[in-house]
Formats: C-alpha cells, structure tokens, sequence
C-alpha cells in the first residue's frame, strides 16, 4: 500500500473510475461505468493478445435465472451450512435474471443452451428450476460470449492499457480514501489516479501456490485450466488497505488433467471425461499407487457428494494416469475437440493424433511391464502391480 498525502500525489495518468483486470467482471464495470458518463481507464495484466482473465477460455455460458425468489432459495441451498448474508443473496437473485436483458443491450444474442432440468448442477436443489443456461451468438465455446465484451469495450473507445498489472493501491495516509492506484508498466512504476473510484476485477489465486497452500485445504499445489495470470494480485492490495476475506476456501474444482513441464496450464485427457468410452484401460493412482477415486466419477465442478454434504474430490498429489496400449493406440488422449481451456484457444496446442509427439517429449512414460513404468515413474512397484491386478480382476 502506497500512503499519500491527497494533495501531493503526483500522478502519470487520471481517470474517473479505473478498472483493474480485463476480463468479464472488468468489462462489465467499464461498459457501466462509461455509459453512465464516467472516464474509464483499464489497467491489465496480460499482453494484448492474452487478455480476457478465465471468460475468454471459459465454455462461454452464463446464467439467466426466471424467478428472484426461486433464485434465492436456490443460492441459498448451495451455501448450505457456510450462510451468506440474507441480502447479498437477494441481490444476486434479483440481478441475475437481468442478464440476458444487460447482454441484449451491449449487443450480444442470447441463446439458451441448457433448459431446467437438462444442465442443472444440482437439480435436487429447490429452485433449481428457475436456472437457466445462455450463451452469446449461434456457437457455444471458442470464446464467443468474451468477444462480445471485448467488442462492447472497444466500440466505447475505452482505453486499455496492457502488459500493465496494478501492483497496490494508493491510499491517502489521514482519511483512508483510495486515491488511485500503483500500476507496473514497461518495468516503470506509474501512479494512476481515480476520481471515483478503483474497481478490482483481477480474478483469484489460481497461479499463486503460496496462496493455494494457504487457503486450499488438502492442496499441497494446483495448476489451471484457464488464465496463467491470475496470481492473487486483487486480494492482495485489498488485504494491505485492510479488506478482510470470506470464502477463500472454495474453489470451481478440483479435477484432473495433465500439467507438462512446458506449459503453464493444464491439459484435458479424453479417458478422464465422465461419460467418454474409449477402447482400453485406464486407472488414475495417488503417490502410493493405489486409486484413490473412480475415474469417471461425475463431479460438481470438483465436488462430490459424501455423506450427506459435497466436498471437494480428493486428489493426493502427484497423482498418474496408468493405461494400456490399447489406450494409447485409439487416438489422441487430450481432448482436441475442446472449445475451451487456456491451452487449447490461446496457446493453441495441436496435439498428436497418435500421441507419439507427446511420448518423445516426456509427457507420457512408456514401459514394456508393470513393473518398469513404476521404476520409471518412482512408485511403489508392489502397489502398482497390485492396484492394476485387482482392476484387471474386477474389469
């Protein structure tokens, strides 16, 4: 945190309202704010080319809900025991059934894809049926619905300044108002004034694993299937102007995908998708060599019922997918046909449709017996051989 006396600031920039991070979120408060007559500026992270935070590479939907009070009661029942304040939750019910509205008048073609109950999460939820799934435009995925924020942002002519991360806020040392913010640009640390107001849209901690091992329970490390640049960057300039935290042991997952050595975001394997048969046998084991889950199990984004409650799926980490020849000899093991994922719409990985480039490049070990891939893999051979004797057995 950056204290300042209000009068004596010098500042590089000036804008009325400055929106840190560029994706969704970002978009939205900038689109709002200009067509309410503010002077927007938008500091991102990313280089251009990049940017979008995790809506560019999402599947591209988003909600519209057909009833506040059925929405409300639907939020709520997802909270369960961990309560949200009776009011946020009405906000939250009350606005999102106004989005298709918002998108129609930015620009945007709402198109339903997933009707109640076809595409709940949790139908058994009350309210659930007042859920409903949308997208922009006639295709669902490769980054429909972000272009059209993108699009909303430059037809206004908003400015955008990329390859530019906010690095802390500027607070005034007597009243405590945010003046600006302390942005980083070509290696140069830039002052940036807002005279509103300072909106931080920089996403989560998901590329932070000093973070992730802070505020995950269980999760010694994690990698993500969506942007690289969200490091925590938002949640640690509110925490130094003094901001508490809530809910910072909730997450969209976890799941499991391959992670290579040269990327920096996870990889969708085909045999691990729920509902996906493919010819062959797969197993999925933990540090010991032993399953730890089914590997079709059909999750949550991430969370499994047990007991009674949901909970995240347990993943010990480091964890291997062990199959046969008949496996890798079916066709590609990543997902091509994916229309999200940072790995497939920016960096743009074509992955080999028999797996061999990706077998020379170490992200698969290949050995002629049980017993040598777990030499090679450094696991326990007995359990190996064990754990796939007994799968054998019951396949």
């Amino acid at each position: 945190m950056a204290f300042q006396p209000k009068d004596n600031t010098e500042w590089d920039m000036q804008a009325d309202v400055v929106v840190v991070g560029f994706g969704a979120a970002g978009a939205a408060t900038a689109i709002t704010a200009h067509d309410l007559g503010a002077r927007v500026l938008i500091l991102e992270k990313a280089p251009k080319g990049q940017e979008g935070g995790n809506t560019r590479v999402a599947a591209q939907g988003y909600l519209n809900t057909s009833s506040p009070e059925k929405a409300a009661a639907y939020l709520t029942a997802l909270c369960g025991p961990y309560t949200v304040p009776e009011s946020m939750i009405r906000v939250w019910a009350d606005e999102m059934g106004k989005n298709n509205e918002w998108v129609e008048n930015i620009g945007g073609d709402p198109q339903e894809h997933q009707h109640p109950p076809i595409g709940v999460e949790y139908p058994e939820l009350p309210g659930s049926d007042s859920v409903h799934k949308f997208h922009h435009g006639d295709t669902l995925g490769y980054s429909h619905t972000w272009m059209m924020f993108d699009r909303a942002v430059k037809d206004r002519d908003i400015q955008i300044l990329y390859d530019t991360p906010g690095v802390e806020l500027v607070q005034d040392g007597v009243s405590k108002e945010i003046l600006g913010v302390q942005a980083e640009r070509d290696g140069i640390s830039i002052n940036v004034e807002a005279s509103r107001a300072v909106v931080l849209t920089c996403g989560g901690f998901e590329n932070n694993q000093d973070m992730i091992r802070n505020y995950l329970p269980g999760v010694p490390y994690c990698y993500t299937s969506g942007t690289p640049y969200n490091e925590g960057d938002g949640i640690r300039m509110a925490m130094a102007v003094g901001a508490d935290l809530w809910h910072m042991n909730n997450y969209a997952g976890p799941s499991m995908a391959l992670k290579a050595p040269e990327f920096r975001t996870t990889f969708s394997m085909l045999p691990l998708h729920f509902g996906s048969e493919l010819p062959g046998g797969m197993i999925v084991v933990g540090p010991d060599a032993t399953r730890f889950t089914d590997e079709k199990l059909k999750t949550s984004h991430g969370k499994v019922e047990q007991n009674g409650q949901w909970d995240p799926l347990r993943t010990p980490c480091p964890m291997f997918m062990i199959f046969d020849h008949a496996l890798f000899s079916a066709g590609p093991l990543y997902d091509k046909e994916s229309r999200s994922g940072w790995n497939r719409i920016v960096d743009q990985y074509e992955w080999s449709d028999d797996n061999v480039v990706e077998l020379d490049k170490g992200w698969i070990t290949k050995a002629e017996n049980i017993l040598s891939l777990a030499r090679s893999l450094n696991l326990e051979s007995t359990n190996l051989i064990d754990t796939v004797s007994r799968w054998n057995g019951i396949c």
